[in-house]
């Protein structure tokens, strides 16, 4: 849910982004899905794609769904300056940096102590990571070994995190890099796809775009709902126990 929110809020900037970036259409006459559009076109770049994957493949709370299927959105435009190949080749380029920074800095530097410690403090909370994650991506690579490293590109919360436990253990790194680097790839693979598809339905997107508008707005309030209603729930369960 916390994802879900992050990824609402950033639709939400970019959209008023969106009037200040593009100063060659008047945006008055834009639906909120273009006005998006428009600032992904003024801002998306083989740059900002591989920054942005290497935070979402580290321990920052950037969504790969925010990035990659709009990204292959942008390419799938004949007029687009974006080549889908390098928007994929980019990506995971990105995820390999943000998984080695993982794998070196989290796990072989810091160590599993000190992290755990940091994942369950204020900031690692803010971050979205908590111990009982940390704990998960390990428990995960423990049980399947080296492989666990490219599957656990696939699943949510592992995903990010699957590489901290790699560099607890030493894991041999050329052999992690490429494991990383063929899951990352085809994970992007089909994020991309999904963007190549939302493409094709342009027309039905802009159409509804109200619809979409309202039901963003919606999960908005449903998610900051959700975070008070676990706040109080969480404070009331610790005076229990205190």
């Amino acid at each position: 849910m916390k994802k879900i929110l992050i990824v609402t809020l950033i639709l939400f900037f970019a959209t008023l982004f969106a009037d200040a970036q593009n100063t060659t259409q008047n945006t008055d006459t834009l639906t909120i899905i273009q006005k998006v559009e428009h600032w992904y076109e003024n801002n998306i770049n083989y740059g900002t794609i591989t920054i942005l994957m290497a935070a979402e493949s580290s321990i920052f709370p950037v969504p790969s769904e925010l990035v990659m299927p709009p990204a292959a959105y942008i390419a799938s435009k004949e007029e687009s300056n974006l080549n889908m190949f390098f928007v994929i080749l980019f990506g995971t380029i990105g995820a390999l940096i943000g998984a080695t920074l993982n794998y070196f800095v989290l796990g072989m530097w810091l160590g599993r102590p000190l992290l755990y410690k940091f994942a369950d403090s204020k900031v690692g909370h803010l971050l979205l990571l908590s111990g009982e994650k940390l704990q998960k991506a390990e428990n995960y690579f423990n049980r399947n070994g080296k492989i666990s490293t490219f599957v656990g590109r696939f699943i949510p919360v592992v995903r990010h995190l699957i590489s901290i436990p790699a560099g607890f253990s030493k894991m041999h790194y050329p052999t992690f890099a490429i494991y990383t680097f063929v899951g990352a790839g085809l994970w992007n693979c089909i994020l991309a796809f999904l963007g190549y598809l939302a493409h094709g339905q342009a027309d039905i997107i802009n159409r509804y775009s109200h619809e979409l508008s309202v039901a963003l707005g919606i999960l908005f309030v449903l998610g900051i709902g959700f975070l008070i209603i676990k706040h109080f729930l969480k404070k009331k369960k610790n005076k229990k126990h205190n």
